[in-house]
């Protein structure tokens, strides 16, 4: 299966939730006025863009229907297409621009942070990059034993500790493995406990002071995982996050599932944050990284 047909099957729930009820409204109208506007605003509420979002988006195709004089509701999906890619802005991908490189990956327990992990690793070691994983999640046992399976399937090294252990001492391990062992990329899984956000907070800010002087002109990356079938649970979560580290990216998994995957676009124009990977599959090469046009035209795809 090529590239855009994962990416269109992937998105195939989103597709019928988002461009069904657009397809739907362009049918019951043969003009373009108020009633359609805020038909087309409820439905992409309905999608999971938000409210805010949707409102914006609709401002947005009032404009461009009144700069192209279009009368036509048919013309509709093609400007709203434009919209989502302009909203969501230039893809950007990792930053690894360092020897090594950091990568820093939080989230909430359940949302397929470690698969994650696991994932982009085996990308970068197909890649012919040296990856070290360090199990900094030391608050379960089974997120340092489920790190070391897909450590072990992606062919690369990992550090770890005991239960219990000072996440940032075993980030401080982590890299001198790495220069020891001449690594191109560092990837660190770490605790995500929302309910409890001034340790949350407080553990971060530790193991980013390490990073920093252990190897302070190194790029890291802050991935943060969201579900995306949590819906607008997941921009919520994303904006606390927000308020206690620096976030360079999202990934957004099991995309495959749900009908959410509007959730990326008020993730991006609300919270400014870009989605640098969507979950599309269970398969190691389903985690793919994110392109805007290409979903947006998985959105809009015509179904064969």
């Amino acid at each position: 299966m090529g590239f855009f047909s994962k990416i269109k099957e992937g998105l195939k729930k989103t597709r019928n939730s988002i461009a069904e009820g657009v397809n739907s409204i362009v049918k019951s109208f043969t003009k373009i006025d108020e009633e359609l506007f805020e038909e087309l605003e409820e439905t992409l509420i309905m999608s999971d863009i938000g409210v805010t979002t949707s409102g914006e988006i609709c401002e947005l195709l009032r404009k461009k229907i009144k700069e192209t004089g279009t009368t036509d509701p048919n013309a509709i999906k093609g400007l709203l297409k434009d919209i989502i890619v302009e909203m969501l802005g230039e893809d950007e991908g990792l930053k690894l621009e360092t020897k090594p490189s950091v990568i820093l990956v939080i989230g909430v327990n359940g949302v397929g942070k470690t698969t994650s992990i696991g994932k982009i690793s085996a990308q970068l070691k197909n890649d012919g990059k040296n990856v070290v994983l360090g199990a900094a999640d030391t608050f379960r046992a089974a997120a340092i034993d489920q790190l070391g399976i897909w450590a072990e399937r992606a062919g690369v090294s990992m550090v770890r500790s005991v239960e219990g252990t000072d996440p940032a001492s075993v980030v401080f391990d982590t890299i001198a493995s790495a220069k020891a062992h001449n690594a191109d990329v560092i990837i660190c899984d770490t605790a995500g406990r929302l309910h409890n956000k001034k340790n949350l907070m407080d553990e971060l800010a530790k193991i980013n002071r390490v990073i920093a002087r252990e190897l302070p002109d190194s790029s890291v990356e802050t991935l943060l995982v969201l579900d995306a079938a949590t819906g607008q649970n997941a921009v919520n979560q994303a904006r606390e996050f927000k308020n206690v580290t620096d976030i360079t990216g999202i990934v957004l998994t099991k995309l495959d599932g749900t009908a959410k995957g509007g959730i990326i676009i008020p993730i991006r124009n609300e919270l400014n944050i870009p989605v640098k990977y969507i979950g599309v599959g269970e398969g190691i090469d389903d985690l793919q990284p994110f392109n805007a046009k290409e979903f947006a035209d998985g959105i809009f795809a015509v179904e064969e």
